[in-house]
């Protein structure tokens, strides 16, 4: 199914359109989520949550704006750094047992599948190591821009142009 017809008919609340789109996406979308919150439990219910959202707010999607995907991966995005920043999510990371964190790099290797399901990872691999390392922190690991700056000491202008000028260059090659 065309990907503009798919997101008309969940517009129109089209619950076969919408398991369509879950089917295709939810696995990329949870390698996304994961990567951010670093559990899978909580992915999972972030996950639930963001194609609640979608369901709920499609008619703010808009073809003009990008791709569905790229507005689904903002929305996941946005919707695992806020659980992140939650006060539930930090009072419980801080009663993780080592048992956790044991589990979570053995689950971390499988996770190059999960967000790789699209793809994705070939054309990031064949950015310019500056645009690879930011886009990373900015899109896998849920850094904010301020938090990149600091991460790569250099200033916050400089991480929003190259952000900008790799995003450009993805689209880029994406189109190619």
């Amino acid at each position: 199914m065309e990907q503009e017809t798919l997101m008309q008919r969940i517009k129109e609340k089209d619950p076969i359109a919408f398991d369509t789109l879950y089917q295709n996406y939810s696995k990329s979308l949870l390698g996304v989520i994961y990567n951010i919150v670093k559990n899978e439990e909580v992915a999972e219910e972030v996950l639930q949550d963001v194609f609640i959202k979608i369901w709920n707010k499609a008619d703010t999607y808009s073809a003009s704006k990008g791709r569905i995907f790229t507005w689904m991966l903002n929305v996941a995005r946005n919707a695992a750094i806020d659980k992140t920043r939650s006060k539930g999510f930090n009072k419980d990371k801080k009663n993780l047992s080592a048992e956790n964190f044991v589990d979570i790099i053995k689950d971390n290797n499988n996770l190059n599948n999960q967000v790789d399901a699209i793809g994705i990872s070939k054309y990031i691999e064949k950015l310019k190591k500056t645009c690879r390392s930011l886009i990373e922190l900015l899109y896998f690991k849920g850094f904010t821009q301020k938090e990149a700056s600091e991460e790569l000491n250099i200033p916050i202008g400089t991480v929003k142009t190259r952000n900008r000028n790799c995003i450009g260059n993805l689209r880029e090659m994406l189109l190619n």
